[in-house]
């Protein structure tokens, strides 16, 4: 069963910067693979530092009051870039 259909919430958070972010673990899936949770915590970069090492990630059941004020971070688009270098000969 998938973290979604059971309901969790995924909940990465920097130590460093002391952010946490929500996502919908469908959405993560699409944008990082069907992976582990401690797979994601190891690919995930601070958007405000830019660090690795301090990364928390966990799977959680939000109840309640806690369920209505969490903000999640939604996938708007993912967008493939086509960069072209050149080289001199």
């Amino acid at each position: 069963m998938h973290a979604h259909d059971a309901g969790q919430i995924a909940r990465i958070s920097c130590g460093h910067c002391n952010i946490k972010r929500h996502y919908k673990p469908a959405e993560l899936r699409e944008v990082v693979g069907n992976l582990t949770i401690e797979e994601v915590r190891r690919k995930a970069r601070c958007q405000v530092c830019g660090k690795t090492e301090f990364m928390h990630a966990e799977l959680i059941h939000a109840h309640g009051q806690e369920l209505v004020t969490i903000r999640f971070r939604r996938l708007k688009e993912i967008r493939w870039e086509r960069r072209v270098i050149w080289r001199d000969e």
